[in-house]
């Protein structure tokens, strides 16, 4: 496919200046996708349209490409590497991919002059051509949203897509609704996240962020969106598994500590244990700044591993110390929790963690 940018600058050159209102017919819009309850869908999606109805033109240019054939794909994802790039490909075949995974698509028209519009066109070619082609993909401060954004204000020459309305709200309370109904995908999000998304939340990087501060985006005293679309509604039932939920959790948790087995006390730490080892690890071997400094690992907690250890070789003393270390970790770490929203979905482990530790230092102490 010819680049977007030739088709109207040279190929259609001479019908682009014999009538004049050829230019004047390009639409620029951004696109919003629906979410979906894969992790990578899980929060929806962004992209810029660039349609001429005169010039037979429906385009759509797409930041979130990435190809899963990458050597060591999920090594460099941990790691913060990963190369994402932009592509641009018929808007028929963007919405065909959304409609088959039953995802809304909404549309928002830019108001822009025609030379915005052009300038923009141009930018998008070289994001797609040009050296800067691929980039390294970060979750909150480079992704298909912040690219969308990034590049349009580029063209005005202006910050003029910003996050209006700025509260004490955190990125991972933004975060927190989206896994709603999937429970274990949204534990697992919170527990690797760290102490970044905890941070109060200026950077607008989800789609349906953008798409609300879109419709208060104001541009040389108008207003930046012209119209408002709905282009495909999704019909989604929520996929709701009966297990998937903290009711399943908590049952667990709760066989392990009535169960009173010392060999089942002991899995249960280990591999609590190894989790906190890797939260441990992974910030300080990933470049993923939202991973880093997680204090989940006061829960997920290493010293877990040096409980089971002394139990097992019945070395009441270091045994008795490791475990009001772990303690006064869980009593440290129940108290910084009392702030965040996802206290909800831990506390359980809370619960688990400290009776199980109570009963074995009661156990070595008669």
């Amino acid at each position: 496919m010819k680049p977007l940018f030739l088709l109207l600058c040279l190929f259609f050159a001479p019908l682009i200046f014999a009538q004049t209102d050829a230019r004047d017919h390009i639409k620029v819009s951004v696109l919003t996708v629906g979410v979906a309850d894969q992790s990578h869908s899980l929060y929806g999606h962004t992209a810029i349209r660039i349609k001429n109805d005169i010039l037979g033109i429906d385009q759509v240019y797409n930041y979130g490409m990435f190809d899963f054939s990458t050597p060591n794909f999920i090594v460099r994802f941990v790691k913060g590497d990963m190369q994402y790039f932009a592509g641009a490909y018929p808007y028929a075949d963007f919405e065909y991919n959304y409609k088959y995974e039953n995802r809304s698509i909404y549309e928002q028209t830019l108001d822009l002059s025609t030379e915005d519009k052009l300038s923009l066109i141009q930018a998008l070619e070289t994001s797609i051509t040009g050296e800067d082609k691929f980039y390294t993909y970060k979750f909150i401060q480079r992704n298909c949203t912040t690219k969308v954004v990034d590049v349009i204000n580029e063209v005005l020459k202006k910050n003029v897509i910003y996050k209006h309305n700025v509260s004490e709200t955190t990125y991972r309370e933004i975060l927190y609704p989206y896994a709603e109904n999937q429970f274990f995908q949204k534990l697992g999000i919170n527990l690797i996240f760290g102490a970044k998304t905890d941070e109060q939340a200026t950077t607008l990087f989800l789609p349906f962020d953008l798409k609300n501060n879109l419709d208060q985006t104001t541009l040389n005293g108008k207003p930046l969106v012209a119209q408002n679309k709905t282009l495909f509604e999704a019909n989604r039932i929520p996929n709701i598994i009966w297990w998937d939920s903290i009711y399943t959790l908590l049952f667990v948790l709760t066989l392990i500590v009535l169960v009173n087995k010392k060999t089942i006390t002991n899995v249960y730490f280990i591999i609590l244990g190894v989790l906190g080892i890797f939260f441990s690890l992974v910030g300080f071997y990933s470049f993923h700044e939202e991973i880093a400094l997680n204090y989940n690992v006061l829960l997920m907690n290493p010293v877990l591993l040096f409980v089971v250890y002394f139990n097992w070789n019945n070395n009441k003393k270091a045994f008795l110390v490791s475990s009001y270390i772990a303690l006064t970790c869980i009593a440290t770490y129940t108290l910084f929790m009392l702030t965040k929203i996802h206290l909800e979905i831990v506390w359980p482990f809370i619960a688990a963690n400290t009776a199980l530790l109570v009963r074995g230092i009661l156990v070595k102490k008669k």
